[in-house]
């Protein structure tokens, strides 16, 4: 079940982004912060968490609007538990996302990632829904590390 994140669910959706290996133990202060803020609503009321719950949260997406620039967004975090991964839960929480903005008129979704091999993964996965890789900007993360921006229009056709 997909349902917005609570105030309850900050330290399990903490935990859930070092067991995914998004984030070492020691540098979750941001994340900490972001999902803080969003929840009492001093980050405005565009930035959205949504958990997956299974009996607690086994997966989490973050979106918030892209600043500047009308109709983007960008879909900043996505974690869904080492125990429950390859289950469809991503693919589900991506959809939820994809389905939410464009119910509100967003034209196109933004999601990054790392051009390390590691991640191959991860990327194959954007492409498997659909996104195409729209930029690479050279160690970006750090010497060797490429950001790899993905991009999918939400734009519906008009008949």
């Amino acid at each position: 079940m997909i349902r917005p994140t609570t105030l309850e669910d900050s330290a399990a959706i903490l935990a859930l982004a070092v067991s995914s290996g998004l984030f070492p133990a020691d540098a979750t202060e941001e994340v900490a912060g972001v999902l803080a803020g969003s929840l009492d609503g001093s980050l405005g009321p565009d930035h959205v968490w949504v958990t997956d719950d299974d009996g607690g949260p086994v997966g989490v997406a973050y979106y918030a609007p892209e600043r500047m620039a009308d109709g983007t967004w960008n879909l900043y975090m996505i974690a869904v538990h080492p125990n429950r991964q390859r289950q469809g839960r991503g693919a589900a929480l991506v959809r939820h996302v994809e389905q939410a903005l464009a119910a509100r008129g967003v034209r196109i979704l933004l999601v990054e990632t790392s051009g390390l091999a590691s991640f191959e993964r991860t990327r194959t996965f954007y492409r498997s829904l659909g996104y195409e890789e729209e930029a690479r900007i050279r160690e970006f993360y750090k010497s060797g590390d490429d950001k790899v921006v993905f991009r999918k229009s939400l734009a519906v056709a008009m008949p």
